[in-house]
């Protein structure tokens, strides 16, 4: 009964994960600025990082925490990516 307690408390875990990236879909959509729609984006990278790692838990599923990983470093790469990109000599965008 406990193990089974457990797995529904980390599914709800990861379920309220689901719903701060969906707020934080909204503000890479509208900005204002665009190290705003950055910053959430790379939150929403961060949040599915930890969705998966609670989904990996939750239903003993260890082949998530494979993936967690693997989109954890994508995620870090696209954000040394667009850092170089919009950083001009010094200023930023």
């Amino acid at each position: 009964m406990t193990g089974e307690l457990l797995s529904h408390i980390f599914i709800a875990a990861a379920v309220s994960f689901v719903v701060l990236a969906i707020a934080l879909f909204y503000r890479a959509v509208v900005g204002p600025t665009t190290q705003d729609r950055l910053l959430a984006v790379n939150v929403i990278g961060t949040n599915t990082v930890v969705i998966l790692a609670l989904l990996s838990v939750g239903l003993d599923q260890e082949w998530f925490l494979d993936v967690a990983l693997i989109y954890a470093l994508l995620n870090f790469l696209m954000a040394i990516a667009i850092s170089k990109f919009t950083v001009e000599r010094g200023g930023v965008l």
